[in-house]
């Protein structure tokens, strides 16, 4: 049986509640509906699921722990959803604010580290808002969203435009459909992101087993 390793990285969008003690814990968001779809849809592949979110986290400490939760791990695919929380945070907390250009040099830093030390496919997802409740940094979001756009046209190897998906669904605008706070999915969230999720990282398992 031909085995595939896939590795979730980011912030509590990823972590979603997982048990940290196990990284092999999807917690209850995203990356354990694709995983269940992925496992549906290859019966013959073995995979192995790890998630490495860390609720919090921003670009710069995605990158101060790169080497251990991703290069020392050698994933074959390697998801990669995070810099809300560099926006969020300058609002909501009295942390260094993290500008623009700095969310741009963490980002790309991480990416080149994964390229240069592993040949792990890159999908990349991006940051996205939802409704009113984090209307007050929209602003921001729509400055960052076109930074991490051109990272991916770069380093990606798949890449879905989340914010731009979730605002184009026939879904968008009643109140909380896919977040619980603008940010975080509900349920329904997590699924339609796990959907979007399994169709983007597809054509790279196809390429990846007919390389073993």
């Amino acid at each position: 049986m031909k085995k595939i390793k896939i590795l979730f990285q980011g912030d509590s969008i990823t972590d979603a509640g997982r048990d940290r003690s196990d990284y092999h814990d999807l917690g209850l968001g995203y990356a354990l509906y694709a995983a269940e779809m992925l496992k549906e849809a290859y019966p013959d592949v073995e995979f192995e699921f790890i998630d490495l979110g860390l609720s919090g986290n921003r670009t710069g400490q995605l990158f101060d722990r790169i080497t251990p939760d991703c290069i020392e791990i050698k994933p074959d695919i390697v998801s990669i959803l995070i810099g809300i929380n560099d926006i969020w945070h300058r609002y909501e907390y009295e942390f260094v604010p993290t500008r623009d250009e700095q969310i741009s040099l963490n980002y790309r830093c991480i990416l080149d580290v994964v390229k240069e030390s592993t040949n792990a496919k890159i999908l990349m997802l991006q940051p996205f808002t939802e409704g009113n409740d984090q209307a007050f940094m929209r602003p921001d979001v729509d400055r960052v969203i076109p930074i991490v756009d051109s990272l991916a046209e770069k380093y990606a190897d798949a890449y879905i435009k989340l914010d731009e998906i979730i605002h184009a669904d026939e879904n968008y605008g009643t109140e909380h459909y896919f977040t619980r706070d603008g940010v975080h999915p509900n349920e329904n969230g997590a699924e339609f992101i796990a959907k979007l999720y399994v169709e983007a990282v597809k054509p790279l398992i196809a390429e990846i087993l007919s390389n073993k």
